[in-house]
């Protein structure tokens, strides 16, 4: 990661002093933070088009993470995105996508590379068709090695899906629940809603009362792999035990939507993309989705992918100039200070009707008491759409899902 970056990645996290319990969490987060994440983002497109309503016109401006939602928003057709990331390995990630989606000759050698993500022929067609394509860095990144000198860009040959700190976090969730006698893998015979809560309760909720398992998920170092720093632990436990809460979440993504139809349960169960019958495509996010194939690919330009902070990119832009903001989960890792900052610009770049959508670990909005009024108060929360999104977003891990649309000029 460039110096750059880690720099702004240990500004937004480090809240502590160095050898203070607190202080060395965090230190020890951003270490694990500096390669790739997300291998696939963990907030669901549909709901945040339909919370962001994106007209032909719309500039959207996003966290790009690891590029799913990206080249989703792509299918609601707007005009401009932006999408912008701190973390190197997302910027080279998004960028491959949005490549491939241009240089790959069909949706077949697409949806092989990014959905199956485990095939040899991804690395001659990275070789042969996208990889003339990329700028400099990303090839870069691509084509140099890991921790144990294997080129990145074999992942695409080997399950991009296991790799990644999300990857190999749900990878030692797998391995925790084979050594209490369960297979996660399980959830994915249930073949209806009846038949996914009776597997659920009957092998992974009990998981969750093993004493071992209380102890490890009380530890904020568990969740470093969800992509979670300390404050953000801190947040999503609330009153509760974290145990409590995981099983919590956990069933929701397990029970409260059809398997068919929810890829982040395929994922975390699966560990991949593959729908149980062969024959079968399985259910994919928006941009990998074969009806939607020629709309990102024809429109794949139109996204700027920026190594910069949210807030900085927003200084730079004129006024009245965005109109979408998708703030993920990142006002969690916030102080009041960098809050109030990303929101005058969010405020001053905004066009009338501009939304802002973000995700917190707790169930509330975080914004009032801690952004200012005069800023603030130029908003209209979307209470009552704002519960509903959060029951329909089916990656379940987040306990908020907040709408915010400018109020009309006085």
């Amino acid at each position: 990661m460039a110096v750059s970056a880690h720099r702004n990645i240990t500004k937004a996290v480090h809240r502590h002093r160095h050898l203070s319990k607190q202080g060395l969490l965090e230190r020890a987060f951003t270490f694990a933070f500096r390669g790739l994440v997300y291998a696939q983002i963990w907030e669901d497109p549909a709901v945040d088009m339909d919370a962001l309503a994106i007209q032909p016109d719309s500039h959207v401006v996003t966290i790009a993470s690891g590029g799913c939602n990206v080249l989703s928003y792509l299918t609601a057709n707007p005009a401009k995105i932006t999408a912008v990331d701190l973390n190197t390995a997302h910027i080279a990630l998004n960028k491959l996508k949005l490549m491939a989606a241009q240089t790959l000759p069909d949706h077949d050698s697409f949806h092989r590379f990014f959905a199956q993500a485990d095939n040899r022929a991804n690395i001659a067609a990275y070789r042969n068709l996208v990889a003339p394509h990329l700028d400099e860095a990303t090839r870069r990144y691509w084509e140099g090695r890991d921790l144990i000198g294997r080129r990145r860009i074999g992942g695409f040959a080997r399950g991009i899906y296991k790799h990644g700190l999300l990857g190999r976090f749900i990878g030692a969730a797998h391995l925790l629940a084979r050594l209490h006698g369960v297979n996660p893998k399980r959830m994915l015979d249930a073949r209806t809603r009846e038949e996914q809560l009776e597997i659920f309760e009957r092998e992974l909720a009990p998981i969750f009362d093993k004493g071992f398992v209380r102890w490890l998920t009380s530890q904020p170092a568990s969740l470093f792999g969800l992509g979670i720093p300390p404050a953000q632990f801190e947040a999503l436990a609330g009153d509760d035990r974290m145990d409590a809460v995981l099983k919590a979440r956990l069933k929701k993504l397990a029970c409260d939507f059809d398997l068919k139809d929810n890829y982040f349960a395929v994922q975390a169960f699966g560990r991949g993309y593959a729908a149980k019958d062969a024959q079968a495509e399985g259910p994919l996010p928006p941009y990998l989705q074969a009806a939607n194939h020629a709309d990102v690919r024809a429109r794949a330009a139109r996204v700027d992918v920026r190594h910069v902070n949210f807030t900085d990119f927003l200084a730079s832009q004129p006024a009245a100039s965005c109109d979408r903001y998708i703030l993920l989960d990142a006002q969690d890792w916030m102080d009041d200070d960098q809050l109030n900052a990303l929101w005058a610009q969010i405020t001053r770049t905004a066009k009338p009707g501009a939304r802002v959508l973000f995700r917190t670990a707790g169930e509330p909005s975080i914004l009032p008491g801690r952004v200012g009024d005069a800023v603030l108060g130029r908003w209209e929360y979307r209470a009552e759409a704002s519960r509903d999104y959060t029951a329909r977003d089916r990656s379940a891990i987040y306990g908020g899902v907040h709408l915010y649309v400018l109020k009309d000029a006085v």
